[in-house]
């Protein structure tokens, strides 16, 4: 059975990665989790400086999933670099090194800091407000993603996987602004934008006001806007948004996605990311399936 994918020229052992936010260096899920299973691990995201995130309560859990305003908290790449870069290599598994930044010039001083690092891939998360623009995210217009992928493109010294936003129009338009402007890859989604109010305290739940919703809630939308995507550019996508089981991810594969990353399970269930790959080879075996490609984009 092959269930070995390439993205971008980076070969990966199986198709299931986690995602970005949830799992951070690895380290706390490594004794519920052989990470040399795993595909690729997927880090928080990393800045230029560290960054101390919003303030608290910053998490509240929402029928079918969770909203979360952590605001990208992390200790700088300088921190990344010594601290959680010699642990994960000390596993085969491929590392995904999730960038963050307030402008372009953040997002280019991080890749250019990692560009000489052991690392396998960089994901650009472009919903990220942009201080120059107001606050709108990077990633809310096609222009701004166009531009923003071959300005850091140009400094980036490995594969460049876009985190695309959901909270948008058409998400065609944006997966193709990405390819244009350079991206390897894409990945999709990132959370949808929504809101909870305490009726008892009559405030928000969230100090934030509003929050990113992830968990089971937000597959079907995210794997159709993985179909849509699939079908609009050439460049492999990461599907991710609500993955809790094989069956799950299978939905994405199946939707055109070359790989799918767990994210929000990892909080409920540690072993998620091993039962999804486990899913996935049982699938094949019983459906007589030898290479994982037979499964990518079957479904037209």
């Amino acid at each position: 059975m092959n269930m070995k994918i390439d993205i971008a020229g980076v070969t990966w052992n199986n198709p299931v990665t986690t995602a970005s936010g949830t799992f951070a260096s690895g380290r706390e899920y490594s004794e519920f989790v052989n990470l040399d299973r795993l595909g690729a691990v997927t880090t928080k995201g990393v800045a230029n400086v560290p960054w101390p995130g919003n303030p608290t309560p910053r998490i509240a859990e929402v029928y079918g999933g969770m909203l979360n305003a952590v605001g990208l908290q992390n200790p700088g790449v300088e921190v990344f670099c010594k601290r959680d870069l010699p642990f994960l290599r000390q596993y085969n598994t491929k590392i995904i090194v999730n960038v963050c930044g307030r402008t372009v010039s953040d997002y280019c001083e991080v890749v250019e800091r990692l560009s000489d690092e052991d690392v396998d891939m960089l994901e650009i998360n472009i919903s990220c407000p942009n201080v120059k623009e107001g606050g709108i995210a990077f990633g809310q217009e096609p222009k701004a993603v166009e531009e923003i992928t071959h300005e850091v493109k140009k400094h980036a010294g490995q594969p460049m996987i876009m985190k695309l936003s959901p909270n948008v129009t058409d998400i065609s338009a944006m997966a193709k602004a990405a390819e244009y402007g350079g991206a390897d890859a894409l990945s999709m989604i990132n959370t949808i934008t929504g809101m909870k109010i305490d009726i008892n305290r009559r405030t928000f739940a969230l100090a934030n006001k509003t929050g990113g919703m992830s968990g089971p809630a937000v597959k079907p939308v995210a794997v159709r806007m993985v179909y849509q995507a699939a079908h609009a550019v050439r460049i492999p996508i990461i599907g991710m948004g609500g993955i809790a089981s094989a069956e799950d991810a299978l939905e994405f594969l199946l939707a055109g996605a070359s790989a799918v990353s767990v994210g929000t399970a990892n909080f409920y269930n540690p072993y998620v990311t091993k039962e999804v790959i486990e899913g996935i080879e049982n699938y094949m075996t019983k459906n007589n399936i030898d290479n994982i490609h037979d499964i990518i984009g079957a479904v037209e």
